[in-house]
């Protein structure tokens, strides 16, 4: 079979489940990419241990996981709140960002503890990968759980669309919020789909000066040109369709984005897999490499999405 079928035919499986794990949101949106966030994680380990390195990687996969889950922070904050209160026990809960700081200072010096007494290898190479890994692949694919999850009341402005007092607590309204939210995070990965293949094609149709031959010889800059136009194309196309609460110029921001940060996301990757001398990250989705090569573009863009969705147009 071709990689040109096999890529037909995991797309015809795959999207499908991807459209509805989006638009479901909670638990399901979550588990799902915390398990891309594990699998790519591994994968990254996979390629420092090919440049000599011995990452933590069972301890760094849990720590991952648990960035993950501070992201999902008000379902967690709920439950856990909850539980106590149940018992008539009232307890403090960090906000996100304090809990995040504190997962990440406790991880770091429990590896450095742990590397006083390993003697395995490199300390820094190890400490470094271990740390780098973390950062790069388990909080960045944890920023596109946590922009699945601002579209909830308090953390989405409803009163800008929806004026009435009570609309923080009417269920259809609050619903709505989170349907937009489901459609922005699968508007994310169409633009960066969008922008792949129109770079792709474009670049082998009229593409004639490379980008990046040091890390990526097949690249074009007349490819990245299409690839940004179509992704601000498709961002303009989806405010329309389904993002109601986008203006224009934040929908070309957002474009902007994709269109830039996505082909530099697929770029930084490239520069990986070439240091570590492999093709792919894995072989685990065939015709498409691993879950890092896959998902490579959105590692980058789901960050700034998030900030600037959370830190400017909600804010």
């Amino acid at each position: 079979m071709s990689n040109h079928i096999q890529r037909i035919l995991i797309a015809i499986v795959g999207i499908p489940l991807i459209i509805v794990l989006c638009l479901a949101g909670g638990v399901y949106f979550f588990a799902f990419v915390a398990i891309l966030s594990a699998i790519a994680l591994h994968e990254f380990y996979k390629l420092t241990e090919a440049k000599g390195a011995k990452p933590l990687s069972i301890l760094g996969l849990i720590v991952g996981l648990i960035v993950n889950v501070s992201f999902y922070h008000s379902k967690l904050k709920t439950c856990i709140v909850s539980c106590f209160e149940s018992q008539g026990i009232l307890i403090p809960f960090p906000s996100q960002a304090q809990l995040l700081l504190m997962i990440l200072l406790v991880a770091i010096a429990v590896f450095t503890i742990i590397e006083l007494f390993r003697n395995n290898g490199s300390v820094l190479m190890n400490l470094s990968s271990t740390i780098f890994g973390i950062l790069y692949v388990s909080l960045f694919f944890g920023t596109f759980i946590g922009l699945r999850e601002l579209f909830v009341p308090f953390d989405f402005p409803i009163s800008r669309f929806f004026p009435e007092p009570t609309s923080y607590i009417d269920p259809i309204i609050t619903a709505q919020v989170y349907v937009w939210g489901g459609y922005t995070v699968l508007s994310v990965l169409v633009m960066i789909w969008i922008c792949d293949s129109a770079a792709y094609y474009g670049g082998r149709v009229v593409g004639r000066h490379k980008l990046f031959p040091r890390v990526s010889p097949n690249k074009t800059w007349e490819g990245a040109v299409f690839g940004f136009i179509f992704s601000i194309v498709t961002a303009i196309a989806a405010k329309y369709l389904v993002l109601d609460y986008l203006s224009i110029g934040s929908a070309i921001i957002i474009g902007f984005i994709v269109g830039v940060f996505g082909q530099v996301g697929d770029l930084v990757e490239s520069l990986f897999k070439r240091d570590a001398g492999v093709k792919d990250s894995s072989n685990l989705i065939p015709g498409h490499g691993g879950v890092l090569d896959r998902f490579d573009s959105l590692l980058f863009v789901s960050p700034l999405v998030y900030l600037y969705l959370d830190f400017i147009l909600f804010s």
